[in-house]
């Protein structure tokens, strides 16, 4: 079998795995739906109305601080959507699965053992300045 089939079964696999079905349902969920999907709408328009005020030479700080008041808004309507939390807890742990996959796969590529390789674990603060590297 050449790498590119065990690549391809690789796939499989993974489109097996419980992370891989839940985060495919939730994204399927947020696609169904139809209110999260129009709070998303009018937040990308609140955000290219902002943009557009922002880049003016004769700003309106009032309107500015209304349409960014809104945008706000709708980001916590979205972000407290039950479909977008199960969402983005789905995301985080299929993110962690690549992550671990694309982690063993780099190793072996630098010559470590692919039996005993492992993806260490590791907590991100979110801050790069800090951090060791994403591994």
């Amino acid at each position: 079998m050449t790498v590119i089939e065990l690549t391809r079964e690789l796939g499989k696999a993974l489109q097996q795995d419980a992370r891989y079905t839940a985060y495919y349902a939730a994204r399927e969920a947020n696609d169904a739906d139809t209110e999260l999907q129009q709070l998303i709408s009018d937040f990308n328009t609140g955000r290219t109305q902002l943009n557009q005020e922002m880049s003016k030479t004769e700003k309106d700080p009032e309107k500015i601080a209304k349409i960014n008041e809104d945008v706000r808004n709708l980001y916590g309507k979205i972000m407290g959507n039950p479909n977008m939390v199960a969402y983005n807890s789905a995301k985080a742990d299929m993110d962690d699965l690549l992550n671990q996959i694309n982690t063993i796969i780099t190793l072996c590529a630098n010559g470590e053992d692919p039996a005993t390789c492992e993806a260490k674990a590791h907590s991100c603060s979110g801050s790069c300045s800090t951090c060791g590297g994403c591994h």
